[in-house]
């Protein structure tokens, strides 16, 4: 399973910036393809910054449990579709 990046990261992805329970979704950044606990971590980290992917391409992670998925299918669900770990529903606010 690809690492992780971030800030104080654990092994669910829960970082410096979203460390609650539920805070365990990791995004790809388009243009470095690296995961990252949130793009705060990445803009502190990297010397761009984050450029979200598109929907359809396969780059949000479970930190729970290692599924990868489309935008569209996260942005649809409360859970992961896998482990079914809850997700934290104020991050679907941050839909570009």
């Amino acid at each position: 399973m690809t690492k992780i990046l971030g800030i104080a990261v654990d092994a669910s992805g829960r970082c410096q910036h979203w460390h609650q329970d539920f805070d365990i979704i990791a995004n790809q950044c388009e243009l470095c393809q690296e995961y990252f606990a949130c793009y705060l971590c990445h803009d502190s980290l990297r010397r761009h910054a984050f450029q979200p992917a598109t929907l359809t391409a396969k780059s949000v992670r479970c930190g729970n449990c290692g599924f990868e998925m489309t935008g569209t299918i996260y942005l649809k669900s409360t859970n992961c579709p896998q482990c079914q770990h809850a997700f934290n529903p104020k991050c679907h606010l941050h839909q570009a």
